[in-house]
C-alpha cells in the first residue's frame, strides 16, 4: 500500500472497505467501536477471510496481532474493537491470534481528529513487544479497524520489527481518504 512506501517494510497491506465521513462504513465502525456491536467485527472477519484466502503470498502469515488498546482505555470501553475481527480471521485462516505480543505502553487520547503530523508525534514509541525465541522469523499480520494516515500501524510495525527476522503485513476493516 502506498501509505507505507518508504516508511516501513511490509509484505502486504490491504483494507476491506472504503471509509467515508457520514457513510455507511463510518456508521458500522462507530457501532463496533463505541456501541458494543462486536458482531460487526465477526461479520467483517468472516467476509474478508474469504478474500484473504485467495492471496498468494510468498511468505504465509504466522500470527495475527491486533492493534492493542492501552489497559486504561480497554477497561473503560470493555473490549478492543478489533478483537472479534482478528479472532474471526484467525479461525477462518487457521492462524493463531496473539493479543499479548504487542502492547500499548502509553495512554493517548483518540487519534480520529488529528492529521498525519499530529498522529505521528502522538504515537511515537507508545507500542512495544513481549517476545521470545518462538517469535523469531515470523510473519505477523497486524489487524486494525480504520487506516487513515498509517501512523498507528507504522508505530506497531516498528515495535514488531524489534523481533529478529520479523515480517509484517497489515489488514484493516476500512481505509479512509485521510
Amino acid at each position: 500500500m502506498k501509505k507505507f512506501y518508504g516508511r516501513i517494510d511490509i509484505q502486504h497491506a490491504s483494507a476491506f472497505l472504503h471509509f467515508n465521513k457520514k457513510g455507511v462504513v463510518q456508521e458500522l465502525i462507530h457501532n463496533l467501536k463505541y456501541k458494543g456491536h462486536e458482531e460487526i467485527g465477526t461479520f467483517l472477519g468472516n467476509w474478508y477471510a474469504e478474500d484473504l484466502k485467495e492471496l498468494s503470498l510468498k511468505i504465509p502469515f504466522d500470527v495475527i496481532i491486533p492493534v492493542p488498546l492501552h489497559p486504561k482505555k480497554l477497561k473503560k470501553r470493555g473490549y478492543n474493537q478489533v478483537t472479534t475481527f482478528g479472532t474471526t480471521l484467525s479461525k477462518n485462516l487457521a492462524i493463531p491470534f496473539d493479543p499479548g505480543l504487542l502492547y500499548r505502553k502509553k495512554y493517548s487520547k483518540t487519534q480520529s481528529k488529528k492529521n498525519l503530523l499530529g498522529r505521528s508525534e502522538n504515537i511515537e514509541n507508545i507500542f512495544d513487544v513481549k517476545f521470545s525465541n518462538e517469535n523469531h522469523n515470523k510473519h505477523f499480520l497486524i489487524v486494525d479497524d480504520v487506516l487513515t494516515t498509517g501512523a498507528t500501524l507504522e508505530a506497531c510495525s516498528r515495535a514488531l520489527q524489534k523481533i529478529p527476522g520479523a515480517k509484517i503485513s497489515i489488514v484493516c476493516m476500512a481505509m479512509a481518504n485521510s
